[in-house]
């Protein structure tokens, strides 16, 4: 249906102008009950976006500030891979103190999110030991080297405790922040994972140790570079990933 799903939230809903919503979405400023709003138009499954709009609303109650879903007219969460969610204002994270805050934020995330099950069709990093595809990855489409190279870095992460995580907290648009709060936006790469693979911040702001850190920051350049494969971004990534030794 397209954009023409929006007029299930009101006669008078519109969008205005449009946003930046990386390569899967179709994002727009909209105006729904006369007020701003975010409207997010993609190819999402049902179950995919059911699992996220009830993951955001439970965020929301349990205190985090997070982009809620508005109901259309008959009270669903989404239509037609129309998703609106409240306009959230803020700033980029400037300094090294609001990246602490970010990973202070995220830390309470994965909190809150322990045993959430996983996101319909998706794959955490050590599911990736055993299986080739899940969601927007696909193994069998890199290089053997490069596929080994990965599991490698992951394989570090095994027998973690999982839970939501964000999946894109270093990109500087998805973090709204005032004097007051921290806001996290875009959660269509969330999913059950290992919580480092969010960590791995500006100046280190999470404060893991060095041995953490690495860890942490070799299966997140792992997982960027197999989700992204095999575009210019991803061949940079892959190659922050160390080569497996030969035995």
């Amino acid at each position: 249906m397209g954009w023409e799903a929006l007029g299930q939230w009101g006669e008078d809903a519109a969008r205005t102008e449009p946003l930046a919503g990386g390569v899967a979405n179709d994002v727009w400023s909209v105006r729904v009950n006369g007020h701003r709003a975010v409207g997010r138009l993609g190819a999402r499954s049902d179950a995919d976006l059911a699992w996220e709009t009830e993951l955001l609303q439970y965020l929301d109650r349990e205190g985090l500030t997070v982009p809620v879903p508005i109901p259309t007219r008959d009270g669903r969460l989404f239509a037609d891979g129309l998703v609106v969610m409240t306009f959230l204002e803020g700033g980029p994270p400037e300094t090294p103190a609001d990246w602490r805050r970010v990973a202070g934020t995220l830390r309470e995330l994965h909190r809150l999110t322990q045993g959430w099950p996983q996101r319909p069709g998706w794959r955490s990093s050590t599911d990736l030991l055993r299986v080739e595809s899940g969601t927007r990855i696909d193994l069998a489409a890199m290089p053997v080297e490069s596929v080994a190279r990965c599991r490698a870095a992951w394989a570090r992460l095994a027998g973690r405790q999982t839970c939501v995580v964000h999946g894109d907290p270093n990109n500087l648009g998805n973090v709204r922040m005032t004097a007051d709060r921290v806001a996290l936006i875009d959660w269509d790469e969330s999913h059950v994972d290992v919580p480092d693979l969010d960590l791995v911040l500006p100046d280190n702001a999470a404060g893991l140790d060095d041995g953490a850190y690495d860890i942490a920051a070799q299966a997140s350049a792992a997982w960027e570079a197999a989700v992204c494969w095999d575009d210019e971004y991803a061949v940079k990534r892959l190659a922050e990933v160390r080569a497996v030794r030969e035995r």
